[in-house]
């Protein structure tokens, strides 16, 4: 049976949108910001030979930069910049990798664990702590680059000066998408960074499905394995859409309570709603974005380096069995990792106890805390399951065929999907929620209104 919410919800109309003149700020921010992103994703990193840097990626070559994976796969997240080497190229990976670390570090020192606990300043203070790890792991990131750049041939002038100009222009561009992604999250709709990201990726679907249109007339696709394709990507979807609206829903209940006055409060039911992965998805994009650094150490090692370096960065290259190893065991680490984050067993059993709330048969309290840890992590172990299901296997399959180009096995993936269906669902709760709390608004101030009528009329 739906919530009262939901049924709500369910009256709203179009009209009601009209009225909205919030929300429509926040939604016309946000589209500003993610036209001036695509924009930027195309201005190219000064000094590139863009002729011959265009060529060797559309052709896929396995010696070139183009036949790296995982500059396929920053090509998906970045919005199509790492293909026109633009300064968004970085994209916001190294902000995620930046706040891995730090989640990780809260965890283990002390200081850090005390700036927490402080409130909004502390979390002021860490955020700024995240920006200069940024700042220092986009260094590293776009200097790799450069340095790949030089060795492949690419670069109009090789030199200190191009890898000083690339290194600020890719910098530059990072910490630019941050800001915007923080903009978009206090002013606009949904969060910033995975609006970005969620951004990059749809602006590439259509480019994709077009390019597996043209294999299909040209001979290179067989009419069947397309179809196979298609309809793996519409049964992730489908199972995406399914599992993320799955909840496991906890009874809580309120004893009565009398009042001055003789008057009974409380006796009502309600519900706790757990997700089943409720940590949507952060797994796999944090995956990813590790799994990005050794490829830009690459980078150093291209031309000369220990024998040894270059053949472990081989065993864990895009599509290798070590790499699908330690991408299927990193997601899994991160679900387990980060959901204690969104949810906090002890917290919520001590606003059920300050309440007066209890989850019938259980003691409020340690109990309570107990017993929510216990289902929090069952049903964290079937979501680290299907986000490692969805993220690998289709990309697994998908890339067992040769004629199918690097970047239709990524934006085909289940990665890719489960980001597009994610972020847009809970865009659309927060669209909701918007108008929702717009209506409710509108009720409030006619019932106020009618009460000054009413005062009016008596006096």
């Amino acid at each position: 049976m739906a919530s009262s919410t939901e049924q709500f919800a369910q009256n709203l109309s179009l009209g009601t949108f009209g009225k909205a003149k919030e929300l429509q700020k926040r939604l016309l921010f946000t589209l500003m910001v993610l036209v001036i992103y695509r924009i930027g994703t195309f201005i190219p990193v000064p000094g590139v030979d863009m002729a011959a840097y265009s060529q060797v990626f559309a052709s896929g070559s396995s010696g070139g930069a183009a036949g790296n994976g995982m500059l396929t796969r920053m090509n998906m997240f970045a919005g199509g910049a790492v293909e026109r080497m633009a300064i968004f190229a970085l994209n916001v990976m190294p902000y995620i990798t930046a706040s891995i670390i730090m989640t990780l570090m809260k965890g283990s020192m002390p200081s850090l664990k005390a700036l927490e606990k402080e409130g909004a300043q502390g979390t002021k203070q860490i955020n700024q702590y995240t920006r200069y790890l940024t700042v220092f792991l986009a260094t590293f990131q776009a200097y790799g680059i450069a340095k790949l750049l030089e060795a492949q041939g690419f670069v109009i002038n090789p030199g200190l000066f191009f890898q000083a100009t690339a290194v600020i222009s890719l910098v530059g561009g990072t910490m630019f998408l941050m800001w915007m992604g923080e903009q978009v999250t206090a002013r606009g709709i949904g969060n910033g960074v995975s609006m970005i990201i969620l951004a990059g990726i749809v602006a590439e679907l259509p480019k994709a499905i077009f390019q597996t249109f043209n294999l299909n007339e040209s001979g290179s696709l067989s009419g069947t394995l397309m179809l196979m394709v298609l309809a793996m990507s519409i049964g992730i979807t489908v199972l995406i859409v399914y599992v993320e609206r799955a909840q496991r829903r906890l009874l809580i209940q309120y004893p009565k309570r009398q009042v001055a006055g003789g008057k009974m409060f409380g006796g009502e039911n309600s519900f706790l709603p757990l997700k089943l992965n409720a940590a949507g998805v952060i797994p796999p994009i944090f995956a990813s974005s590790l799994l990005i650094l050794p490829a830009t150490a690459g980078g150093f090692f291209v031309e000369s380096g220990p024998g040894w370096v270059r053949g472990m960065l081989t065993y864990i290259g895009y599509g290798q069995p070590v790499y699908l190893i330690l991408y299927t065991a990193l997601i899994i680490f991160f679900c387990f990792f980060y959901v204690p984050y969104v949810f906090k067993p002890e917290d919520t059993a001590d606003n059920l106890r300050q309440h007066g709330g209890f989850l019938p048969g259980i003691r409020p309290g340690k109990r309570t805390e107990e017993y929510l840890s216990y289902v929090l992590n069952r049903l964290t172990f079937i979501g680290a399951l299907y986000v490692a299901f969805v993220c690998v296997v289709p990309e697994y399959v998908l890339s067992q065929n040769s004629n199918i180009p690097p970047s239709v096995r990524q934006l085909m993936g289940g990665m890719s999907l489960l980001i597009v269906v994610s972020v847009t669902l809970d865009t659309v709760a927060q669209i909701q929620s918007h108008l929702v709390a717009h209506q409710y608004e509108g009720l409030i101030k006619k019932s106020r209104m009618g009460r000054r009528r009413n005062a009016k009329k008596k006096g």
